[in-house]
């Protein structure tokens, strides 16, 4: 199971946060930090997959942006990797070459595609063309 999902750029700034397991605000804040300062400080040289308190954290970097995962210690790894590259595919796709100032304006649309994509922190769509004819569908109802 997916505990929460981030996209933090390389200042810490968190971009996006979905939590499907539920923590207190202060808790969140310190989870985020914690996650930030564990992925950016990594040597490219070793695995995207560190064991973090209780579970696993996954992450992926794109350009200045980190994209990271928390997930249960038994989940598999590789595929939350994969949907970390999928995601951002679907990201690239929707919005042209997608950049930090599209999540930053657009935060409503890239929250729908993370819906379209995880339900109860579970991965629920997998098909790329799926995910954007369902965006092209809700886009009308987006601002």
């Amino acid at each position: 199971m997916i505990r929460f999902f981030l996209i933090q750029n390389r200042q810490g700034r968190t971009r996006l946060s979905k939590w499907y397991i539920p923590y207190e605000e202060d808790e969140q804040h310190k989870v985020e930090a914690e996650v930030h300062s564990l992925v950016t400080t990594r040597s490219p040289r070793f695995t995207n997959f560190v064991e973090y308190r209780t579970f696993k954290v996954i992450y992926r970097r794109y350009a200045g942006l980190f994209f990271t995962m928390g997930i249960d210690e038994d989940d598999n790894e590789l595929a939350h990797l994969e949907v970390i590259h999928l995601f951002v595919e679907v990201l690239d796709k929707f919005f042209g070459n997608v950049c930090e100032l599209d999540l930053v304006f657009n935060f409503l649309k890239v929250y729908a595609i993370v819906d379209e994509m995880f339900l109860a922190g579970e991965i629920q769509e997998t098909g790329k063309e799926v995910i954007l004819a369902q965006m092209r569908d809700l886009e009308q109802f987006l601002p």
